[in-house]
C-alpha cells in the first residue's frame, strides 16, 4: 500500500512515468562506460594497481567493511581487465544493467580495500554504477521511432544525483573560513604563480575571494542553469571552464572529466537525438540503435524500482549531514566528513608518532611507519582519527605477535589545519587498544582550539 501511494505521489508531481526519449540516456550511457574504459587503462597504465593494493602491507578499511580484503596480484589485475570489458559491454548498450552491476561490483570493491584512497568523484562513480543497475529498459516507440524511449524517471535519476552533489558542495561553502578567510585557497592558488597565462592573477590577494565566492555560486546554482533552456549552453561552458580549470591547477585526476561528461544529461532530448545521428556513420546503425527492446519493467517491478530509488536518494539527502550529531570542528574531527560532497575545502596536515609499550616489562618503542605504510597512507592516516586508531590496533596485533605482553599503543599526533600553527589531534596518553571505533563521537580527540 505504501509503495502504490508512493509510486502515485511520485508519478504524479514529477511526471516520473511519463514516456520520453531514450537518447538522453543511451547518450549517457556511452559517456560514462567510455569514461570508465578511459579512466581504467589510465590506473593500469600508472602502475596504481601495485601501488595502491598489492605493494601495502597494511590496508585501511572503510567502518563496517573491515571483512573486505585485498586479492593476490594477479586476481587485482584480473578485476581491473574485467572492468575494461565490462565497460566496453556496457557501452555497447548489449545487457547494460548486468555489465553496470559488474562495474559497480568491481569497482566498488577496488574502492573498499584501502579508505586512503577514498575521493567523491569515486564515491559518485560507484553511485552512478548502482543506479543504471535500476534504469528501466528503453521500449520501442512511434513517437521516438530511432531511438525508442523510457520512463522519465530514467533521467530524473541521474539529473537528482548531479544536482546533490553540487548543492552540497554549494551549501557546504558557505561558512567563515571558505567564504571570509578565503581559506584553503589562499594557501594554494599563490603557489600556483607559475602557471601558463593565469599564473600571475592567482598571486593577487584579491584572487582567493573571487574563487571563493565563485565557487559556492557555481556549486549552488549550476544545475538550475542547466535545467533551464535559455542559460543551459551557458551553464554547460562554465561546467567546462571550471572544472578544466580546477583539473589543470590542482590535478585531481578524473573528477573533472566525470562532471563534464555526465552533466551533458541535462541536455534537451533533441540535442541527444542528433549527437547520437552524428555518431551513427562512425559507430554504425547498430551500435546506436542496438538497445531497442520490446519489454518495459512490469508494474510491480516499477513500483519495486521506484521504492528503491526512493530510500537511495533519502539516504543521499540525509547522510551527508550526519555531520551535524557531533560535536566539535568538522574539519578538525572529521566525524560524518566522507561521503557529504565536501570537496576541497581544507588544508590539512599531520605527523604522527606511535609508540608500542610491553604490558609486562614497561619498555616501550617508537615505531617507524614507513615499515608498514607507503609514502600517501601515512600522510592521510597522519590527520585522520580513525585511520589512527586502526594503524594503532594493527600496531598493537603485530607486536604481540612478536613477543610483546598485552602491547599498549600510544600516538602523538601533531596536525596542522589551514595554515594554523599544528596541535595535538589526540591525547597522546591514551592506550588506543582500549578504544573501538563506532558511530559514537570519538571523545579521545582533543578540542580544536583555534
Amino acid at each position: 500500500m505504501k509503495i502504490s501511494l508512493l509510486s502515485s505521489f511520485a508519478s504524479k508531481l514529477f511526471q516520473v512515468n511519463k514516456p520520453v526519449s531514450a537518447a538522453p540516456f543511451m547518450v549517457l550511457r556511452m559517456v560514462f562506460g567510455t569514461l570508465m574504459f578511459l579512466g581504467t587503462i589510465r590506473f593500469l597504465a600508472l602502475g596504481w594497481v601495485d601501488d595502491h593494493y598489492v605493494k601495502p602491507i597494511f590496508h585501511f578499511h572503510y567502518f563496517g567493511f573491515s571483512w573486505i580484503e585485498p586479492l593476490p596480484a594477479f586476481w587485482f589485475y584480473a578485476v581491473h581487465f574485467l572492468m575494461l570489458l565490462a565497460s566496453l559491454v556496457f557501452i555497447s548498450g548489449y545487457y547494460f544493467r548486468i555489465s553496470a552491476l559488474v562495474l559497480f561490483l568491481s569497482f566498488t570493491y577496488t574502492e573498499l580495500i584501502d579508505l586512503t584512497y577514498y575521493l567523491n568523484h569515486y564515491y559518485f562513480v560507484s553511485l552512478a554504477c548502482l543506479l543504471f543497475c535500476l534504469a528501466p529498459n528503453i521500449s520501442k516507440s512511434e513517437k521516438y521511432r530511432s531511438f525508442g524511449e523510457i520512463p522519465a524517471w530514467g533521467i530524473w535519476m541521474f539529473k537528482g544525483l548531479l544536482a546533490l552533489v553540487y548543492f552540497n558542495a554549494g551549501i557546504a561553502k558557505i561558512n567563515g573560513t571558505w567564504l571570509l578567510d578565503a581559506l584553503p585557497l589562499k594557501i594554494w592558488l599563490p603557489a600556483q604563480d607559475k602557471l601558463l597565462f593565469i599564473g600571475p592573477l592567482l598571486a593577487h590577494d584579491f584572487t582567493p575571494y573571487f574563487f571563493s565566492w565563485a565557487g559556492m555560486f557555481y556549486d549552488c546554482s549550476i544545475v538550475i542553469f542547466l535545467a533551464w533552456k535559455p542559460t543551459r549552453l551557458l551553464a554547460y561552458f562554465a561546467v567546462i571552464f571550471f572544472h578544466v580549470l580546477t583539473g589543470w591547477m590542482f590535478q585531481i585526476g578524473v573528477f573533472p572529466a566525470v562532471m563534464i561528461g555526465a552533466t551533458i544529461i541535462f541536455f534537451s532530448p533533441n540535442w541527444h537525438e542528433k549527437f547520437l545521428h552524428f555518431l551513427k556513420p562512425v559507430l554504425g546503425k547498430s551500435v546506436v540503435e542496438f538497445s531497442l527492446i520490446t519489454n518495459y519493467l512490469n508494474k510491480t517491478s516499477y513500483k519495486f524500482t521506484l521504492f528503491i530509488l526512493t530510500i537511495f536518494f533519502s539516504f543521499q539527502i540525509l547522510f551527508p549531514w550526519r555531520h551535524l550529531l557531533y560535536p566539535g570542528n568538522l574539519f578538525w574531527t572529521e566525524e560524518g566528513y566522507r561521503f557529504s560532497w565536501r570537496v576541497m575545502l581544507m588544508e590539512k596536515a599531520g605527523t604522527a608518532q606511535f609508540y608500542v609499550k610491553d604490558g609486562k616489562t614497561g619498555r616501550e618503542g617508537l615505531v617507524e611507519n614507513r615499515e608498514f605504510l607507503n609514502a600517501h597512507q601515512e600522510k592521510q592516516m597522519s590527520m585522520q582519527p580513525d585511520m589512527i586508531l586502526q594503524f594503532a590496533h594493527f600496531l598493537g596485533k603485530h607486536y604481540a605477535g612478536k613477543g610483546f605482553q598485552n602491547p599498549k599503543v600510544r600516538a602523538e599526533v601533531y596536525v596542522t589545519l589551514n595554515g594554523k600553527p599544528s596541535q595535538l589531534l589526540i591525547d597522546d596518553q591514551i592506550d588506543l587498544m582500549t578504544i573501538e571505533d563506532s558511530w559514537a563521537p570519538k571523545t579521545w580527540i582533543k578540542p580544536y582550539e583555534y
